[in-house]
């Protein structure tokens, strides 16, 4: 029987997570499988992997074939560079001590540069955060500028109205008192 370590799509539409396990290369996707080693979400940032490591192991050891996308998931979690020490471990290559050793340099190593890339996203973000609200700021600003400009123009010809009307009154009471002062002559 050939086995396959393979996902199997879960979710809605557009949101799909994927269990990983090892099933028979002729079971349906979806359909009948032998174990669940673990699972992987893509929506989160950076993707969510959780691998039970012994059981992955011990699977890609007798000879399951992993698909492409679990190959890819079994190499960042270090499943197959395992495999790599612990055949050089069975050739007397090294000993089992340096294997771990090996490994644990390169888990620690793997890990400083996840925790280096969160930092940096979670950056990158608080700067565009800080960068919309700048933008946002400097937009408020041409807006109030502009509706002062307009409150000032609407200002401008309420004082200019008034100013007329109060050229015209005087004028009125010009007129009025010439013809008060023409009267009184007659």
């Amino acid at each position: 029987m050939a086995t396959k370590i393979r996902l199997q799509r879960h979710g809605r539409k557009r949101y799909a997570f994927y269990p990983i396990v090892i099933a028979d290369s002729r079971a349906p996707r979806d359909g009948k499988f032998i174990e669940r080693i673990g699972s992987y979400n893509p929506n989160t940032n950076p993707a969510t992997i959780s691998l039970n490591f012994e059981r992955a192991l011990y699977w890609v050891g007798v000879g399951a074939q992993p698909t492409d996308t679990v190959r890819r998931i079994l190499s960042n979690e270090g499943v197959l560079l395992m495999k790599h020490l612990m055949g050089g471990v069975k050739k007397g290559a090294f000993t089992e001590e340096e294997a771990k050793r090996r490994f644990e340099a390169w888990k620690q190593n793997k890990e400083a540069q996840v925790s280096a890339t969160k930092a940096k996203l979670a950056d990158d973000k608080k700067q565009a955060a800080s960068q919309r609200l700048e933008e946002e700021k400097a937009k408020n600003a041409a807006k109030a500028e502009e509706v002062a400009k307009k409150k000032a123009e609407l200002a401008a010809a309420e004082a200019a109205k008034k100013a007329e009307e109060a050229a015209a009154a005087e004028a009125a009471a010009a007129e009025a008192e010439a013809a008060t002062e023409e009267a009184a002559a007659e």
